[in-house]
C-alpha cells in the first residue's frame, strides 16, 4: 500500500546513532534558506551556542525534507527552554508559522484515550483485566481479550487501517465520515493476527475499542469525557476531540501525499473520524507542553494505576517498549503521531524532567524517514545526546 503512517500501523526500526550524528553534522554545516527562516522565538533561554545549533539543525531539515511548517519545543528545568516556529502555515498565502497554531496530533491521541480508561479504573468502574466483551459486543474472542491487552497493543486484533480495500476508499474520499462500529466491522472482517498477549503489534482497533468502552461506562461521548476529566483539569484550553472536520482558527495547514496518485495536497479539512479515539485530537504546542509531563507523572491517576501504565513491555524493536498507551524510547516516555497532513511528538524524559513537543505540517516522508522523528532526533542529539529520540524508519511489511 506504499507509505505507512503510525496511525495506520507503520512498522519501525531504530535509526542508528551514526546516522543521527551524520544528520546533525550536515545540519550544523548548512546555510539557511530564506523561506525557511525561523519565526516567533519564544522563551529561548538555552545558551546562545545551543540555540544556534538547534536553529541550524532544524533549518537544514526543513530545507532538505521540504517541510512546509514546524513548531518545536524542548524544555529542561535548570538548563533552558526553546520554543520555535519555522516555515509557513499556509503555502498559498505564505503566512508564517506561529507557536499558538492548532494542528492535528494523530496517534498522540492514544494516551489521552487510555488516560480516560485508567480514570474509570480508578473509579472502580472498569478492571484492567476485564474482558472487553463485558463492555463492547461483537469482538472476536472478546471474552479472552482484556482491557489491559488493548491498551498495551497486545490483543492480536487486526488493525482496520491495514485493510487494503478500505485504504483505497479513504484515499478516494478523504471527506467521508465514519462511526466507530463501522471501523470495527472492517477490523473484524479479518481474523485476529495472533492469540491475546502472544506479542506486541500496533493496532488502531485496540484504541477504538477503548474509546467505545469509555462511552459505554461513562454515559458520555468520548470528547465530552476527555473535556471534563482531562482537558479542563489540566487547563488544555486548545485541545479537543472534534466531531467534524474543521480545525479551529488560527491553524496550520497540513499537507499529505496520501492520495490516489501520490501527489501532495492540502489535507487540513479531511475528515478525521476514521481516527477517532486513536488519532483525531487537535492541540497546539503549549498544550502539549503541559500534557507531556502530566502524562508521565500521573497527576490525573492514582499512584497504583500510574505504575501499571508505566510498566512497559518489549515491542520487538530495539530500545522501544510500550505500556498502557505510552511508549518508552531511550528513556523518553510519551507518544508520536501521524495523520494525513500532520505529524507529532509529545514526550517527557524523567531523567532530566525534559519535555519535547514536535508538530510538523506534512506527512510526506523524506528518504523513507518520518519527519517528526527526524526533528526529534536532531533536537535530542543536541540537548540530550545520551537519550536520543530515535527516528523510526518504515520498512517493507512482512
Amino acid at each position: 500500500m506504499g507509505r505507512y503512517h503510525p496511525l495506520r500501523g507503520r512498522r519501525y526500526r531504530r535509526a542508528t546513532v551514526p546516522a543521527a550524528a551524520t544528520l546533525l553534522l550536515a545540519a550544523l554545516c548548512a546555510g539557511t534558506a530564506p523561506d525557511r527562516q525561523a519565526t516567533t522565538p519564544v522563551r529561548q533561554d538555552f545558551d546562545t551556542a545551543t540555540v544556534e545549533r538547534l536553529d541550524a539543525a532544524l533549518t537544514k531539515i526543513m530545507k532538505d525534507a521540504g517541510i512546509p511548517g514546524l513548531n518545536v519545543g524542548v524544555w529542561i528545568p535548570g538548563r533552558g527552554a526553546y520554543a520555535r516556529s519555522f516555515g509557513v502555515a499556509d503555502k498559498k498565502t505564505g503566512a508564517p508559522m506561529k507557536t499558538d497554531l492548532y494542528a492535528r496530533i494523530g496517534s498522540v491521541t492514544k494516551p489521552f484515550t487510555v488516560t480516560a480508561v485508567l480514570q474509570l479504573v480508578d473509579q472502580g468502574k472498569v478492571g484492567l483485566d476485564d474482558p472487553i466483551s463485558r463492555y463492547v459486543t461483537g469482538v472476536p474472542g472478546g471474552e479472552n481479550v482484556t482491557v489491559r491487552q488493548l491498551a498495551e497493543m497486545r490483543s492480536g486484533l487486526f488493525n482496520y487501517t491495514e485493510d487494503e480495500k478500505w485504504l483505497a476508499g479513504l484515499k478516494a474520499d478523504p471527506h467521508r465520515a465514519y462511526v466507530p462500529r463501522r471501523l470495527l466491522d472492517i477490523a473484524f472482517s479479518h481474523p485476529p493476527n495472533f492469540k491475546p498477549d502472544a506479542k506486541w503489534q500496533y493496532s488502531n482497533t485496540n484504541t477504538i475499542l477503548l474509546g467505545m468502552l469509555v462511552e459505554k461506562v461513562s454515559g458520555q461521548s468520548l470528547g465530552d469525557f476527555l473535556q471534563e476529566h482531562v482537558f479542563t483539569p489540566l487547563k488544555l484550553n486548545s485541545t479537543s476531540l472534534p466531531t467534524d472536520s474543521v480545525v479551529p482558527d488560527p491553524h496550520a495547514h497540513g499537507y499529505s501525499s496520501f492520495t490516489p496518485d501520490g501527489s501532495v495536497t492540502d489535507a487540513t479539512n479531511w475528515n478525521p473520524s476514521w481516527g477517532w479515539a486513536a488519532g483525531a485530537i487537535i492541540s497546539n504546542l503549549d498544550d502539549l507542553r503541559t500534557w507531556a509531563p502530566a502524562l508521565v507523572d500521573g497527576r490525573l491517576l492514582s499512584k497504583k494505576t500510574q505504575a501499571e501504565r508505566l510498566r512497559t513491555l518489549p515491542t520487538g524493536f530495539p530500545e522501544i517498549s510500550y505500556g498502557l498507551g505510552i511508549l518508552n524510547t531511550n528513556g523518553w516516555l510519551g507518544h508520536n503521531g501521524e495523520i494525513p497532513g500532520y505529524e507529532s511528538i509529545a514526550a517527557q524524559l524523567p531523567a532530566e524532567k525534559a519535555s519535547l513537543v514536535v508538530l510538523v505540517t506534512s506527512d510526506v516522508d523524506y528518504n523513507g524517514k518520518n519527519l517528526s522523528s527526524l526533528v526529534g532526533n536532531a533536537v535530542t542529539s543536541i540537548v540530550t545526546p545520551d537519550h536520543l529520540w530515535p527516528a523510526p524508519v518504515p520498512t517493507a511489511p512482512e
